[in-house]
């Protein structure tokens, strides 16, 4: 029986494989102001090339800190990228998200009953850019939530 092979799909996930330090600017919120946390991103083949795991961590100033893990994967019958991802929020993700590449940039909108995550990864010149936006309740329009800029350590 030949094995599967990775394919196209799963190779895009290949530019992000790799440590990755840096900044991320969360914007204010009802609750917290604006403030910068010190990033470290990690992203791991896996799975004989059919996934890739992400480990992110920031830490504020004050020492608090904040993490998320993620599986990146590609569903082959509707060519997306699919991301499993938890953090340190708690929250369980019902299904995984489902993403999209539009050029070289990932586009991936995690829903769940309080409202739509839509996050972009991208590396543009050797600079990894993650992007968060949230849509929560009845808003017909995102609101930006964080962006990480990191560099390859």
């Amino acid at each position: 029986m030949d094995r599967p092979q990775p394919g196209s799909a799963h190779e895009a996930l290949e530019i992000f494989v790799g440590r990755w330090l840096g900044t991320t600017e969360l914007a204010a919120s009802h609750w917290v102001p604006a403030r910068t946390a010190n990033a470290e991103v990690t992203f791991t083949r896996a799975a004989g090339g059919f996934a890739v795991v992400q480990t992110y961590r920031h830490t504020e100033a004050d020492g608090t800190h904040f993490e998320g893990h993620g599986v990146f994967t590609v569903d082959p019958d509707h060519d997306e990228t699919l991301w499993y991802y938890v953090d340190s929020m708690g929250r369980p993700p019902a299904a995984p998200s489902r993403g999209v590449w539009h050029d070289s940039t990932l586009t991936v909108e995690r829903r769940s009953d309080r409202g739509t995550a839509r996050h972009t990864f991208r590396v543009d010149k050797g600079v990894l850019i993650h992007t968060a936006e949230l849509r929560l309740g009845d808003a017909q329009d995102f609101s930006p939530f964080m962006t990480s800029i990191c560099h390859r350590a």
